[in-house]
């Protein structure tokens, strides 16, 4: 995986993805196809640390996190 200076290298719910320099944990749930507006049950952790709703739009992400994202779901 090439990365360009405007990118950053981190892993993604397991897999290795570039995002722009800048992007924020809001960006990482798009780029997973999630709303960041609509999350209920959604959690996300960045290096093993539980992030808060609040912050997701001003939590920066940097090359080499480890981003996890988990949604909930019912079922029976």
């Amino acid at each position: 995986m090439s990365v360009s200076e405007a990118e950053i290298a981190l892993i993604l719910n397991g897999d290795a993805t570039t995002l722009p320099e800048g992007a924020t944990v809001a960006d990482a749930l798009r780029a997973e196809g999630l709303d960041p507006n609509d999350a209920r049950g959604i959690a996300v952790a960045v290096n093993a640390e539980v992030i808060r709703k609040e912050a997701w739009t001003t939590t920066a992400l940097d090359a080499g996190d480890d981003v996890e994202i988990v949604t909930a779901s019912q079922g029976g």
